[in-house]
């Protein structure tokens, strides 16, 4: 699992900085999450492949999250894209998108698929044979949603010693690692335990993008391996998080404390602090396994 930051900023564009947009590379999926003002530039200053991206999850209709993504859809025509493309993002998404693209006669020669979201609870949007993503519910000044993306369990792995050992045919090395038992050379049923191994854990990652402090999303991000929630503000400026709809990075240490999580990634920052590390130190006096997003940052799990 691969998580490329391309903007972890609050707000405005500026010279240094950018809004958010994050690309999350999983089980050969390469997902666009959230989409401000620059993130084509982005994707291509880190040489990420456009045509590898065919769902784009919008988390909410603030313009520091969505503003990049008519641009890109119009690169995508530019092209000659003729790959369908999935966006998933709160109603409203595609009256916005739609609108431009009437008014420029600029129709996309691909389709252009809008999955749009008005429930308050958890639903699942997305599901193929390798991975999963569900809405995670938050309170902003508008409807907004985080979003968990979940690996599913992966096939068994051959133990090749104990195939050769037991003088197992090639022919079942499919089912073996689908979890079938085989038959040895000697005629003898092999237990699966015996000749394979369990597949690795499969990983998950839940992004909670602009939201007041809300533990009732814990329950749905219980024990993720990786969460990215947003810290516009240090806790000295709490009553600003609360009249703004935000969280405080004490608030996404406290999230990732009781959700038991493995690693908490803060991001969104305001630019109104002399330094990101702040955020960092403050999370750490309550969860210790705290990373910073930084505009640029790759994160491999």
């Amino acid at each position: 699992m691969k998580l490329t930051i391309l903007g972890c900023y609050a707000a405005t564009p500026r010279a240094l900085t950018n809004p958010t947009a994050q690309v999350l590379e999983i089980k050969n999926h390469m997902f666009l999450i959230d989409c401000g003002e620059g993130t084509q530039v982005q994707l291509r200053k880190h040489k990420i492949k456009f045509s590898r991206i065919n769902h784009i999850f919008i988390s909410h209709l603030h313009g520091d999250h969505f503003f990049g993504l008519p641009g890109l859809i119009s690169t995508f025509r530019l092209l000659g894209r003729d790959k369908e493309m999935h966006v998933y993002g709160p109603k409203g998404i595609k009256e916005a998108i739609t609108l431009l693209l009437k008014l420029g006669d600029s129709w996309t020669n691909y389709h252009l698929y809008f999955h749009e979201l008005t429930s308050k609870e958890s639903e699942l949007i997305y599901e193929d044979e390798k991975v999963s993503v569900r809405t995670i519910p938050l309170e902003h000044r508008i409807y907004t949603n985080g979003y968990l993306f979940k690996e599913k369990l992966g096939e068994r792995k051959l133990d090749i010693a104990a195939v050769e050992k037991y003088g197992i045919n090639k022919a079942y090395y499919r089912n073996i690692k689908l979890g079938k038992d085989a038959v040895s050379s000697t005629g003898e049923v092999v237990p699966n335990e015996k000749i394979s191994t369990d597949p690795q854990k499969p990983k998950s990652y839940a992004f909670c993008s602009d939201t007041v402090y809300k533990p009732t999303i814990v329950p749905l991000i219980k024990n993720v391996d990786v969460l990215y929630h947003e810290a516009t503000f240090l806790d000295s400026e709490a009553a600003l998080a609360v009249k703004t709809k935000h969280s405080t990075a004490k608030e996404a240490a406290t999230i990732a404390k009781s959700a038991e999580v493995e690693t908490l990634i803060l991001g969104h920052y305001s630019t109104r602090y002399k330094s990101i590390s702040l955020f960092k130190e403050e999370a750490q006096t309550l969860f210790p396994y705290v990373e910073l997003a930084e505009d640029g940052k790759t994160f491999q799990f």
